[in-house]
């Protein structure tokens, strides 16, 4: 990265139907280089854990991010069933974003985890405007990825396995004890940096606060799914995507290689970079190398 200094930044939110979507843009929206959209994790997460991608303005390319209907900025809707919390609202929500800012015509997508998952569904459905995407950290099939999760957890330390288990089955995942165990896969497989880093505690703050999404759509943590996405796959999809795409993800993340496969197999052109030293979340553990890889892609864009 050079030694410009980072764009202004502006924040707002617009309209979604009845609800709004709350925004931050770093950098000139309308300018000479097409916008990074950054989708985030979860389902139920926040941007917070994204925003040292905003550093790409630094180059001219403006970042955009944002926060997904319930939660964050954007309007909380605690009290909606997992019905009404599916993967076509938040396609929806994300066109939305996209005609209101007036960038529908081109942009370039960054999804990490759930929001790889987000983009590649966008991008499979072929919009004029997208001119690239990348997929970080994300599975291209829950029922792929389940069982490998299942391995992940058997490799624990005697008796975690066990703890998260037996929480789960008694329904009492919001327990001490549980959190505790939890917290021993997540400094394996999902941010292996100590501490964790303030923006990411930051984010799992905002879970905490209001979990309704993440628990409809996900589960109580990342390796216990039992929400509307366990049966979610892109697998059939995969084949319509024809623009760029990068496939990132790491060497000890939770989505292990045979989850991240098919968007490489399937995705007519897909580069994967495998992140060496890093779990789920390069840009935090290992930044320097995330964004080198990251930044030769959308250089040649």
């Amino acid at each position: 990265m050079d030694d410009m200094t980072l764009a202004p930044t502006t924040k707002g939110t617009v309209e979604f139907g009845e609800h709004r979507t709350w925004y931050r843009v770093t950098g000139e929206l309308h300018g000479d280089r097409p916008p990074l959209v950054v989708l985030h994790g979860g389902p139920g997460s926040t941007h917070d854990y994204l925003l040292n991608l905003a550093e790409l303005s630094r180059s001219g390319r403006p970042v955009v991010h944002y926060d997904q209907l319930g939660n964050g900025g954007s309007t909380h809707l605690r009290g909606r069933g997992a019905d009404f919390w599916t993967v076509e609202l938040f396609l929806a929500e994300l066109d939305n974003l996209l005609r209101r800012l007036g960038i529908a015509e081109e942009y370039v997508l960054f999804g990490q985890s759930w929001g790889g998952v987000l983009a590649a569904a966008h991008a499979a459905d072929r919009p004029a405007g997208l001119r690239g995407v990348v997929i970080a950290n994300a599975p291209a099939s829950y029922p792929l990825w389940l069982p490998e999760l299942d391995v992940l957890r058997a490799a624990l330390p005697p008796g975690v396995d066990a703890t998260l288990r037996r929480h789960e089955a008694a329904g009492t995942t919001g327990s001490q004890a549980y959190t505790a165990a939890m917290m021993v896969f997540y400094q394996r497989h999902v941010c292996r940096r100590k501490p964790l880093p303030p923006e990411l505690m930051a984010t799992f703050m905002e879970i905490n606060g209001d979990p309704t999404v993440y628990h409809a759509m996900n589960g109580p943590s990342e390796f216990h799914i039992t929400g509307t996405l366990r049966d979610y796959s892109l697998l059939d999809r995969l084949p319509q995507i024809d623009t760029p795409t990068l496939v990132i993800s790491g060497e000890y993340d939770e989505v292990t290689p045979a989850a991240v496969r098919p968007f490489h197999d399937l995705v007519p052109g897909a580069h994967w970079e495998i992140i060496e030293g890093a779990s789920h979340l390069p840009h935090l553990e290992t930044p320097e190398r995330f964004t080198e890889v990251l930044t030769q892609f959308l250089d040649k864009l």
